[in-house]
């Protein structure tokens, strides 16, 4: 029996890219939105230029849980983008917390999703709450969590 090295090494490298085919996201599926921050939108840095221009439906983020999708309009004083703004700040280092809140952080029962320390007790360090008067979906607001309630071991 004769082996045909390189009918082998053809067939090894077809194999190799139809499968990594398979695993590549589409650009509107939400693992193709930020491989890593599971977020997509406006730039966080540009978000405020925008909401000056648009309604307080408009919504500049976009943050993902699997397969579902959050949203972060422009809102108000009271809920969204601006109210987070308004009363907990906002910056790249906030979008990212929210991102993985949402991504990988815990129910919380309050709509949302926190992420807790990994110590012994374990405490609650940042929430999200989900829920607007624009949708079920978009984020109400998100902040850190400053009471510390520990949770049984």
């Amino acid at each position: 029996m004769r082996i045909n090295a390189s009918r082998i090494v053809k067939t090894v490298v077809t194999s190799a890219v139809a499968t990594s085919a398979l695993v590549i996201p589409t650009a509107n599926s939400a693992t193709a939105a930020t491989p890593s921050s599971h977020a997509s939108g406006v730039a966080v840095n540009s978000i405020d230029a925008t909401c000056k221009h648009h309604s307080r439906n408009y919504i500049v983020r976009n943050y993902y849980r699997g397969p579902a999708r959050y949203t972060l309009r422009c809102g108000t004083k009271t809920w969204g983008w601006k109210h987070i703004k308004a009363g907990h700040g906002w910056n790249a280092t906030m979008d990212k917390y929210i991102s993985a809140a949402i991504w990988s952080g815990a129910p919380n029962g309050r709509g949302g999703y926190s992420t807790y320390t990994r110590s012994c007790p374990s405490y609650e360090k940042f929430r999200t709450i989900i829920g607007t008067p624009a949708g079920n979906t978009d984020l109400l607001t998100a902040y850190r969590v400053t009471r510390f309630a520990a949770a049984k071991c």
